[in-house]
């Protein structure tokens, strides 16, 4: 059975039974439990502290109502890094190269941010579309790409991720297989390719990290904009 390089961005199935919900799920497992102790072990106290930090960072430019969506956004964000780590493992399979999750995701989020700027300050939120000053033989030109420009977020969002997680995941294994074609025949180049795979998947580790960060970041700014 000959596999292309896109076959691993195919959802597992077991008896024609798609297992991409387990998959999303599984993360889930390796978050820390409640527990009713005082002192905890050093993983729970370091997630803790990324969490309590990365919380201070994404809701410093956002006022007392945006605080509220502290929690969706934090469980969203590490929700999203432990799925796209977990994909980097071998044999593992990455639900956020699906553009269709993806989109799952960004739409239903940035429609909130939308109606929650049209429900407390209507007038507000429709003057981003036109900006103040604007001649007015361009006003109807202006509200067309404004409009477009905010439709387009939410592509913005599912696209961004996917494509850099596929990218990454691609390249790995490219240079993984161009390692073990060269390795009986030029063992030199075969190493040196290595390297550069062991440098590469520790890119991959921070890209991983950084595009769910961005991904919430980018989502705050959105609703920065609307409360």
């Amino acid at each position: 059975m000959n596999l292309s390089f896109f076959d691993q961005f195919t959802s597992p199935c077991l008896m024609g039974i798609p297992l991409i919900l387990i998959s999303m799920l599984f993360p889930t497992l390796l978050l820390p439990t409640q527990t009713n102790r005082w002192i905890t072990n050093r993983m729970s106290t370091l997630q803790l502290w990324l969490a309590s930090m990365v919380t201070k960072q994404l809701l410093l430019p956002l006022n007392k109502p945006g605080h509220k969506w502290a929690l969706i956004l934090i469980s969203l964000m590490i929700f999203l890094m432990t799925i796209n780590l977990l994909g980097l493992l071998p044999y593992t399979f990455t639900p956020t190269t699906q553009l269709s999750m993806n989109m799952a995701l960004a739409l239903p989020l940035w429609l909130a941010t939308v109606l929650l700027g049209l429900r407390n300050q209507p007038t507000t939120s429709l003057a981003h579309l036109l900006p103040e000053g604007t001649p007015t033989p361009l006003i109807p030109i202006l509200i067309m790409i404004e409009t477009i420009s905010l439709m387009i977020r939410p592509m913005a969002l599912g696209v961004r991720l996917t494509a850099n997680l596929t990218a990454g995941h691609l390249l790995i294994q490219l240079i993984s297989t161009t390692a073990i074609t060269l390795l009986p025949i030029m063992p030199t180049v075969s190493i040196l390719t290595t390297t550069i795979l062991l440098l590469l998947t520790i890119l991959e580790v921070a890209v991983a990290m950084i595009q769910a960060y961005v991904f919430i970041l980018l989502l705050s700014l959105y609703l920065q904009e609307n409360i």
